[in-house]
């Protein structure tokens, strides 16, 4: 006869409240299909192992038999609630296209999964219809959250738009896809495209090759949108043309831009002089969107960015748009977010020590 073990009530009653504290779910995915249940899962599993990282839960499932089960955390309920959509949602998604992990980790971040959680009033999944769309000649982009539908939609809205946050979270994509549709449509003659030519430690005058090509690899990365979406013959074609303009913030002096989309770029490497010259610039038919980051600006110590400013100058001015991106919007490897989670905690911490060092 085998021991038995018997626990004491103490004992049994915490694992008894532990267990109660523990949610699952179990469900079928319908109809059954090998082929896109393989694609949902991925490579060993790896597609799940994300999806239960992402929303600390545990899943198993044997064919499509599957249980999510929390890890007796805080919002268990919501998060296997969560889950469950996402799974359902992306076994959909598995008959029409090949699953990867980088489409799942931006369908998690499509879904804003994060401030659901946050929330708790159980709330489901945005479905994706709910995303904008824009439609080019050569390429369909797919708004990814809240934040970058709200940003196309201020955009159609409004002359004078502003994308500030975190690298990764497209708004200069996003910006330059909206310039290309205006261009496409008939609805602007040009695209002009501007960076502040700032150094990030490195000095221009070191670099080889005239003026141009010492800009250049300032203004990489509008090029790298802008052949994506047109193609490299047809944007050298439209630069020989002067349809499309790529330059320096300085450059722009002096200028009346009519019936041209006009971004500018990096932002927050502009001084204050420099932001009120190009906001100035705006003519007839034209609109133009500022992009920046307020966490990396290169300039001098001693000179204030201009992005700093002027949100605080626009913010009440009827006819100027502002969008606010955070980590949660970052659709880059999900290495990124953390880090500039990271940053922004340390930076917070730094920022009270300092606050305290000068009250001493």
């Amino acid at each position: 006869m085998s021991d038995v073990l018997v626990l004491p009530s103490a004992q049994t009653e915490m694992l008894e409240a532990v267990k109660s504290q523990r949610e699952e779910q179990s469900f079928f995915l319908l109809p059954e299909d090998n082929q896109r249940l393989s694609n949902l899962c991925g490579q060993y599993d790896e597609h799940l192992t994300q999806i239960a990282a992402r929303l600390k839960v545990s899943i198993e499932h044997r064919g499509s038999y599957f249980k999510i089960i929390s890890r007796g955390l805080v919002d268990n309920e919501k998060s296997v609630y969560q889950a469950q959509i996402v799974i359902k949602q992306l076994y959909i998604d598995a008959e029409k296209q090949t699953l990867s992990p980088s489409n799942v980790q931006l369908y998690l971040q499509e879904s804003a999964l994060d401030s659901l959680l946050e929330n708790k009033a159980k709330k489901p999944v945005p479905e994706a219809n709910q995303s904008m769309i824009l439609k080019l000649r050569n390429k369909t982009i797919k708004a990814r959250g809240v934040n970058q539908t709200s940003y196309l939609k201020k955009v159609e809205s409004c002359d004078i738009n502003f994308g500030i946050g975190p690298a990764g979270t497209g708004k200069t994509y996003l910006a330059v896809a909206l310039a290309v549709k205006a261009l496409e449509e008939g609805s602007v003659q040009r695209l002009i495209l501007a960076r502040p030519a700032v150094e990030a430690g490195e000095h221009l005058g070191f670099l080889p090759g005239d003026l141009a090509q010492k800009i250049d690899p300032y203004l990489r990365p509008l090029y790298d949108a802008l052949y994506e979406m047109l193609g490299f013959d047809q944007v050298e074609k439209l630069i020989e043309r002067n349809v499309i303009e790529v330059a320096p913030l300085a450059f722009m002096r002096g200028r009346t831009l009519n019936e041209a989309f006009v971004i500018l770029d990096e932002a927050q490497n502009t001084t204050r002089e420099q932001m009120k010259m190009f906001l100035t610039r705006l003519g007839f038919g034209s609109k133009a969107i500022i992009t920046g980051d307020m966490t990396q600006t290169d300039l001098p110590s001693r000179q204030s960015s201009g992005l700093h400013q002027v949100v605080d100058i626009l913010s009440d001015v009827k006819g100027v748009n502002f969008t606010f991106f955070d980590k949660k919007d970052v659709v880059r490897h999900e290495m990124v977010q953390r880090v500039v989670a990271a940053y922004e905690v340390y930076e917070s911490k730094e920022k009270d020590n300092n606050t305290v060092n000068s009250k001493k």
